[in-house]
């Protein structure tokens, strides 16, 4: 059994990564959403080792002083998180774990994960962008504003990913991930076990001829 794929999506807020992740889990069953760890209270609707690991503050400041998460957040009042050992346990099954967060977020994992397959999205134009988000109806204009000029600055770290994707259509940006999902699967550098074993098997019937 191979040892699972740590795919990490990120991109601009309104870009549509949420719907893509979410969309493509459901189709692919060996594909696993991570969860993040969050002091943030309980929603109605959510649950417990579904949407989040719900902590308190104390319990959150205690697992960043241990070490427990592969990165951090604040954003308000409220931490998020991602589990070192969750996340861990999910990869030595074999499954291949799926997180969405930002670029700082993911930097600090690709540094401590290597082999971490990081993924950009973002519309096809800034326009695009700007349309969704006011389309979305949620956001004030400060707070389109804002999200835009943070937009600028996460454009820096697009290069430093490994795959761009164009969300033009969530259905062809979530067959555009699966292909990405699939060619990663199929690298030989995470076939180390099945190249092994083909090789111990051709060499031994090579000594029953």
């Amino acid at each position: 059994m191979r040892k699972g794929i740590l795919f990490i999506v990120s991109g601009f807020a309104g870009a549509g990564k949420g719907t893509v992740t979410k969309q493509i889990v459901k189709e692919d069953e060996h594909l696993k959403l991570s969860i993040s760890a969050t002091t943030r209270d309980m929603r109605n609707g959510e649950a417990e080792g579904v949407d989040y690991f719900y902590v308190t503050k104390d319990e959150f400041q205690r697992k960043i002083k241990n070490g427990e998460l592969l990165e951090y957040a604040k954003y308000g009042d409220n931490y998020y998180g991602t589990p070192r050992d969750y996340v861990k346990k999910m990869l030595d099954e074999g499954n291949d774990v799926l997180l969405e967060i930002e670029v700082l977020g993911a930097a600090k994992i690709k540094a401590s994960l290597p082999k971490t397959v990081r993924i950009f999205v973002t519309p096809p134009t800034a326009e695009e962008l700007k349309n969704r988000l006011v389309g979305r109806g949620r956001d004030s204009a400060e707070d389109i504003t804002r999200r835009l000029n943070r937009a600028v600055d996460e454009a820096e770290d697009i290069d430093d990913y490994d795959y761009l994707l164009v969300n033009d259509t969530v259905e062809q940006c979530v067959k555009d991930l699966h292909s990405i999902v699939e060619a990663e699967r199929m690298k030989v550098k995470r076939q180390v076990s099945f190249i092994s074993a083909i090789k111990t098997q051709l060499q031994e019937l090579n000594k029953e001829e």
